[in-house]
């Protein structure tokens, strides 16, 4: 017998399962039937596609039983199985079970939600919620060698040589006092239905009981019972007439690890040239790994019912990686690879098809849910925007779906919308980038366009930059940045040549007093009250674009200086054309500039001299 450590991270990691998720006990089961069931898919798979394993039987069984008397619960598969190598790598470091990225997002989540748990391929660790001790009697598939993995899940864990009739595994756990209300036939039996019924291989439920004469009085004997107590179906092969919502819901949730309810499923049979079934999902809730490049796509691939991936982030595009479901394909090889998937025209289709029809049910539930499409929008908006930017053959499609907050109305809307609502002679749909929605609802940008009663979009999200001017247009509707010079032209009205021809002086005693901070200094049209504003050349990054890419490391080249924009009414702007003092008119100059950067949310490059600039024309 052989004595290991477990990694500084399980230790973690088992200590805060122990005492912090005391209240999702029962998910200890839904656990370790998953793995299970990914052990005899497993075997599945390679019996069907590796000669090596061909010979192995393969006749797929779960087996739960439970002794109350002496306290322990038993799971028993017959899938892959493992050996002393995996064991040490599989249930005592971090290696493929993200302990550590676990650790990270249960910081980071107050709530410190269960479903975290499945989400990393932690859950065996769940056990010690519930257990004293775990063992684990394992024989791999093809090998002579069984092994009995043994723990107390309190710093150690113990691996020694042991028998075992047939490939598999054998997990026992001691029960612990909380976790002595499992040991009941009918306890287990309700968590089964609840998080494991479809589950795609027979759950047996096995456990003695007392028996009873005909007068209902105990014998002192006990009689054997054994039943199956899952449905063993994969719920997307069925009919869509035989299945109600809850069987919906609650395969959604076992697929998921979720506790709440899924927005909208789609569930579809393609027949004809291509066949294969798929059952997608849209969560209430955006996945917490969602904007992290290492996020663990939703969907799972099967060919004919056998299991393939489930970490293949091909199948649908990145921007739909809220979407979690299964796709079982009739045409595709048992043995197909990455590359393959990747290149397969069958999959190609598959996947287009795919993203038409969940776009298509996203359509169909913003035309008919207003209310229900806005919560859908909340959670997903921003993903959406990436397809605008990623996926050229259904940008039209996602025009519709995506949606903004404005100035002309409440919650989200939509370019539709927008379109309805605007002024005749109207040649345009106007936009604002920024940081946070209401830093841009008190742009002075947008001044002008009040006062002429324009809508403007409000685009806080840091993509918008990239992905709406790449969009370019609605129909036949430009859409204008109006933090771009040139995009009040519309609404410029005539000119005061006499009013320019006053300031002048004044736009070039700012403009040689800022130098090369600025790229020009110009009167403004769209200001009322605001003393100034910077906007940027129609075809130079904006200052929000510089800042994300500086975030990124990407910020060679793209230092563009703004242009200033004056009010010519505002009294500091038309007192600097008889200002004797150059000192002043500096100050003034960029106290001018510095405002209209923050504002904008844009870095002073300098606060102090900001706040010295500040103290001493107040003292004047």
């Amino acid at each position: 017998m052989s004595t290991h450590q477990f990694q500084a991270e399980v230790n973690q990691l088992l200590q805060l399962i122990i005492h912090s998720l005391y209240s999702h006990r029962e998910i200890f089961l839904r656990e370790l039937v998953s793995n299970a069931s990914d052990a005899i898919d497993k075997l599945r798979y390679l019996s069907a596609s590796d000669e090596a394993y061909k010979s192995v039987a393969f006749d797929p069984l779960i087996r739960i039983s439970f002794d109350a008397a002496s306290g322990t619960l038993t799971l028993e598969d017959n899938g892959i199985g493992m050996n002393e190598a995996d064991l040490v790598e599989n249930l005592g470091t971090i290696a493929r079970s993200g302990t550590r990225r676990f650790l990270s997002a249960m910081a980071e989540d107050k709530r410190r939600d269960s479903s975290l748990i499945g989400q990393f391929g932690v859950g065996f660790y769940a056990s010690y919620m519930v257990a004293d001790t775990v063992s684990v009697l394992t024989r791999k598939a093809g090998e002579e060698a069984a092994w009995l993995w043994t723990s107390d899940g309190k710093g150690s864990y113990a691996v020694e040589p042991a028998a075992r009739d047939g490939h598999g595994t054998t997990v026992t756990l001691s029960m612990n006092d909380d976790g002595r209300e499992y040991l009941s036939s009918w306890r287990l039996e309700e968590l089964v239905r609840k998080y494991s019924n479809h589950v795609a291989f027979a759950i047996r439920l096995s456990w003695e009981e007392d028996e009873y004469d005909d007068k209902g009085k105990k014998t002192g004997r006990k009689k054997a019972k054994d039943e199956q107590v899952n449905s063993a179906q994969a719920l997307w092969r069925r009919n869509k007439s035989e299945l109600k919502d809850e069987d919906y819901v609650e395969f959604y949730k076992n697929v998921s690890d979720s506790e709440e309810a899924p927005l909208l499923w789609m569930h579809t049979r393609a027949e004809g040239t291509i066949e294969y079934t798929s059952l997608f999902f849209v969560p209430s809730k955006a996945p917490f790994d969602l904007y992290r490049a290492d996020y663990k796509p939703g969907v799972k691939l099967y060919v004919r019912r056998v299991f393939i991936t489930d970490d293949e982030k091909e199948l649908l595009p990145p921007y739909l990686r809220f979407v979690r479901g299964v796709i079982d394909s009739e045409d595709l090889p048992l043995n197909v690879s990455r590359e393959i998937l990747q290149q397969n025209r069958v999959m190609n289709n598959i996947r287009s098809a795919s993203v038409k029809k969940v776009l298509s049910e996203l359509k169909d539930l913003a035309d008919r849910d207003r209310e229900k499409y806005g919560a859908f929008a909340e959670q997903f908006n921003r993903p959406l925007k990436e397809g605008l930017y990623s996926d050229f053959g259904n940008r039209e499609t996602l025009m519709e779906l995506v949606r903004f907050k404005s100035t002309g109305a409440d919650g989200w809307t939509s370019l539709a919308e927008y379109k309805s609502r605007m002024k005749d002679g109207q040649k345009a749909i106007y936009y604002v980038t920024g940081d946070a929605e209401e830093r841009l609802r008190k742009s002075p940008l947008l001044e002008m366009y009040r006062k002429q009663g324009v809508e403007v979009l409000l685009c806080f999200d840091e993509i918008d930059e990239l992905v709406i001017p790449m969009a370019g247009k609605y129909g036949d509707l430009e859409l204008k940045a109006v933090n771009r010079s040139g995009a009040d032209k519309e609404f410029e009205g005539q000119k005061d040549e006499r009013k320019e021809k006053d300031l002048a002086p004044a736009l070039a005693r700012i403009k040689a007093a800022l130098g090369d901070q600025v790229k020009d200094v110009k009167l403004s049209s769209r200001l009322s009250e605001s003393p100034s504003c910077i906007v940027v050349d129609e075809h130079d990054p904006s200052m929000q674009l510089q800042q994300f890419m500086k975030s990124i490391g990407q910020s060679e080249g793209i230092d563009v200086k703004p242009i200033l924009e004056v009010n010519g009414d505002h009294p500091m702007v038309s007192a600097l054309a008889s200002e004797a003092d150059e000192s002043r008119v500096a100050d003034v100059a960029f106290v001018l500039l510095d405002q209209a950067l923050i504002v904008e949310g844009a870095p002073l490059k300098d606060p102090a001299d900001f706040v010295a600039r500040m103290n001493r024309l107040i003292a004047r």
